[in-house]
């Protein structure tokens, strides 16, 4: 490989400072979290527990998705990411995902996410200012959902839990990473802030992993992705292979 010319290394630096700005203002839109989403006050003990008590997906499912007369089939990964295709396959068997937008398309300057899945979108009389800032809450509790930051390293046996790897000083990789087509939960700045809001990967986003926690990838449909546009609805969500390896 030739070295990088001085202009093309200063492209490649603005590049990555743009792209860095994006995902902070793109994937931090969970706005509205509670005591256990500030990891400041959060002990890995409690993460732990709460990661102990979400839904847990103990396999492989499929779900697909429904968006403009087109359908998306993600293959979800329960193997590797449990708790955070849990939470995932769960919401789809609740319905919380039919009839929501997506709130925020980044294809500009270069293709970065498509990001959904807001519970408040559902409503068509929510001011399109609040959408981001939604959260799964739980009607018979009328309590939010928030899950802990979920990512298993490369060679581990267990997935890290509560932290992002830098933050826990793994140095390496995720084994499940931001190429395209990938699935992951968006979060506030807060690792343990993720709820219901979701994002496809549009390229490989290799800058984000370690940080967000990735639990599917797009087996088919991906044209039906690049296709989606800001305001978009899903149509349906629905599992349709592995629903038995879901425990709650």
């Amino acid at each position: 490989m030739q070295p990088l010319t001085q202009s093309q290394d200063r492209w490649w630096r603005l590049r990555l400072t743009v792209l860095l700005v994006i995902s902070l203002t793109v994937l931090a839109s969970c706005t509205q979290v509670t005591d256990l989403a500030e990891t400041s006050s959060t002990t890995t003990a409690t993460v732990q527990d709460v990661a102990a008590t979400t839904p847990r997906l103990e396999g492989m499912a499929t779900v697909v998705m429904v968006v403009n007369g087109g359908s998306i089939t993600i293959e979800v990964n329960g193997e590797d990411a449990p708790v955070t295709a849990g939470n995932f396959v769960d919401l789809v068997q609740k319905g919380v995902y039919d009839g929501t937008s997506f709130h925020r398309v980044v294809r500009e300057p270069e293709p970065f996410v498509v990001q959904g899945g807001d519970p408040l979108s559902a409503d068509a009389d929510v001011p399109v200012s609040r959408l981001g800032t939604g959260n799964y809450v739980n009607a018979e509790t009328g309590q939010p959902r928030y899950i802990p930051l979920e990512i298993k390293p490369q060679g581990a046996s267990e997935p890290l839990y509560g932290e992002t790897l830098m933050a826990a000083g793994v140095r390496e990789a995720p084994l499940l990473n931001h190429r395209r087509g990938a699935v992951a939960m968006a979060r506030s700045q807060s690792p343990n802030s993720a709820s219901a809001q979701f994002y496809f990967a549009l390229d490989d986003l290799s800058f984000l992993d370690g940080n967000y926690a990735v639990f599917g990838y797009v087996s088919e449909g991906m044209e039906v992705v690049d296709g989606i546009q800001q305001g978009d609805r899903i149509q349906s969500a629905t599992v349709t292979e592995g629903a038995e390896f879901l425990v709650q």
